[in-house]
């Protein structure tokens, strides 16, 4: 397959950081590195839960800066995104790690809702719903991790949480997180893994896109970097390539394109492409890396009423319009039975929802130009909006071909407001139409860190569909998949183990390798299996379309950083008002 395609870097507003000032933080870091190892489980808890509120306190200046950055207007619905893949996500992580901490201190490791293996012997762990909140917020969701299937029951449990075991073998390091330049959680929940998870000490280099982020960053972190485990710079490829060659970096962390991944791991120019065919890596620290993905939308033929298909029109076409389309779990191809009856309603459904989405700033770098070579290349390309210099609308193409095994739609990530549509010609069959479904994305489509499949529940009373669909989670070669919502739910959810699936060769490196969140702190993990209702009572709070989003997000901040049970009212007022 090929690379996905490459962003361009922005230019940034902050001057980027002096090398003696990179320096100096790595020293303290080092120095710093040791006393973090030896730092004891109730110590940090009380880090984690002062963090809590730091992070709260700084939540409305992170979200009005966030807002800024992505052109968003203040009294706009959509500042409800920033609430929700910001703050919130940070704090649900912060929260989720000192409630497995305190388990580790009752009870010697971490306590997950459930252990067991499976018929096929593979174990299967329970990471949703974590506790009665989570039955209340996310109504009618599951999450599981299924392990590598060498491992057993008893050596998952023994190697939970295994750096807070008496006797681990502790390894202080200093590792450089590369932050992502779209959603403002991610740099801060990677810092937040590699402290708490792998026990490293954390240099964060912000992306140039959101780079005014950092100031909000250091200061909900600020017990972090007043105690020397944090430090942040700012700068391009010229900053980030002398802090992954310099001597005090152990391990390096990376959120971004496979081109960035290559140019760590391989150099870049007619050098790094040399070594990238030999297989010969420039560099012999560890690196993970959370990459790009043309998501999958598996949509399972089935008894779908005029309702069904209006809410999933909304559901599909939410996950094209959050972030503007700027985002890795954003839905790319829908992938749908060719002579399934209702097909093109759906396709209607989702045209219908894409006319009522707000326009939004293309505030990534390099967006028109991906957005003109998926247009062009596509002459059925249908956009729901203007297309004047500058803009870029939301944007179907339907009818792909399956049989071009070169289109771009397949092959590179738009990461802008565009998503394709193919039809599988199959027997009738839902059980094949399954099976050809999981081998196409496998083995067509780019990518490997997470797939959503849309299956009435009518359809699974069949046996044989229910068992195609078992079927199709075990194959389907991607780190997360999600039943009957968006990808970017697993996310957010945080206690599902977050990554690429395992085991892409570094010359291949799809979306990347290692995993982040995994609040459970679970090794050997295969994937994730996050389960949601086909359809909910209201539109869930990442559907474009909810009307109160802004107001619930900010109230479940507060509930999520307090567990302030006077907040739970309000908040699930504004969830029913949809």
């Amino acid at each position: 397959m090929t690379d996905m395609l490459t962003v361009p870097e922005s230019a940034g507003e902050m001057p980027p950081t002096p090398t003696d000032a990179l320096d100096e933080a790595l020293a303290t870091l080092r120095a710093r590195s040791h006393a973090w190892c030896a730092t004891d489980v109730p110590a940090r808890i009380e880090l984690l839960r002062e963090l809590l509120r730091t992070t709260l306190d700084e939540a409305p200046r992170w979200v009005a800066t966030a807002a800024a950055t992505k052109g968003i207007r203040r009294d706009s619905p959509l500042m409800g995104e920033e609430w929700g893949s910001g703050p919130a996500v940070v704090l649900r992580n912060l929260a989720l790690l000192a409630d497995t901490l305190d388990d580790i201190v009752a009870t010697g490791r971490p306590q997950p809702p459930g252990v067991r293996t499976a018929a096929d012997g593979q174990v299967h762990i329970d990471v949703l719903p974590t506790d009665v909140r989570d039955r209340l917020l996310f109504t009618g969701f599951s999450a599981e991790a299924r392990l590598d299937r060498s491992v057993s029951e008893q050596a998952a449990l023994a190697s939970m949480g295994r750096i807070y075991r008496d006797g681990h073998d502790k390894q202080p390091g200093v590792a450089l997180v590369l932050g992502a330049g779209n959603i403002t959680s991610i740099a801060p929940t990677d810092v937040l893994y590699q402290l708490f998870a792998l026990d490293r000490v954390v240099l964060l280099k912000l992306n140039p896109v959101t780079e005014r982020i950092g100031e909000h960053i250091a200061a909900a972190f600020r017990p972090l970097v007043d105690a020397g485990l944090l430090r942040l710079a700012y700068g391009g490829a010229q900053v980030g390539r002398y802090l992954t060659d310099h001597d005090e970096v152990d391990t390096i962390h990376v959120t971004g394109s496979s081109a960035t991944y290559d140019a760590i791991a391989f150099g870049t120019g007619e050098e790094g492409e040399q070594r990238k065919r030999q297989g010969r890596v420039r560099t012999d620290k560890p690196i993970s890396a959370e990459l790009g993905n043309i998501t999958p939308v598996i949509v399972v033929p089935g008894p779908w009423s005029d309702a069904d298909l209006a809410y999933h029109g909304d559901n599909i076409a939410s996950m094209v319009v959050n972030n503007a389309g700027f985002n890795c779990v954003a839905a790319r191809l829908i992938i749908q039975h060719r002579a399934w009856a209702r097909r093109q309603a759906l396709l209607d459904a989702v045209r219908g929802s894409f006319r009522r989405a707000e326009q939004r700033v293309p505030f990534y770098p390099g967006a028109r130009e991906r957005w003109e070579r998926f247009v062009h290349a596509h002459r059925q390309a249908e956009w729901f909006g203007p297309a004047d210099e500058g803009e870029i609308p939301f944007t179907l193409i339907p009818e792909l071909d399956p049989t071009v095994t070169d289109d771009v739609a397949f092959t590179e990530e738009a990461f802008c407001g565009v998503v394709g549509e193919v039809g599988l010609d199959t027997p009738r069959s839902i059980p094949e139409f399954l099976d050809a479904s999981v081998d196409f994305v496998n083995d067509r489509v780019e990518g490997t860190l997470g797939v959503t499949i849309l299956v009435h529940p009518r359809s699974l009373e069949d046996p044989e569909v229910a068992a195609a669909l078992d079927r199709a989670i075990d194959r389907l070669r991607y780190g997360t998949v999600v039943i009957n919502h968006w990808l970017g739910v697993a996310f957010g959810l945080i206690s599902p183990p977050w990554g690429a699936y395992p085991g892409s060769d570094p010359t291949d490196i799809q979306s990347g390798c290692g995993m982040v969140h995994n609040t459970y702190l679970l090794e050997d993990v295969e994937k994730s299996v996050v389960r949601g209702p086909f359809r909910t009572a209201v539109p869930p709070v990442w559907f474009h379309t909810h009307r109160t989003a802004h107001r619930l997000l900010r109230k479940l901040v507060r509930y999520i950083a307090t567990d302030d049970p006077r907040i739970l009212p309000g908040l699930l007022v504004d969830k029913l008002r949809g």
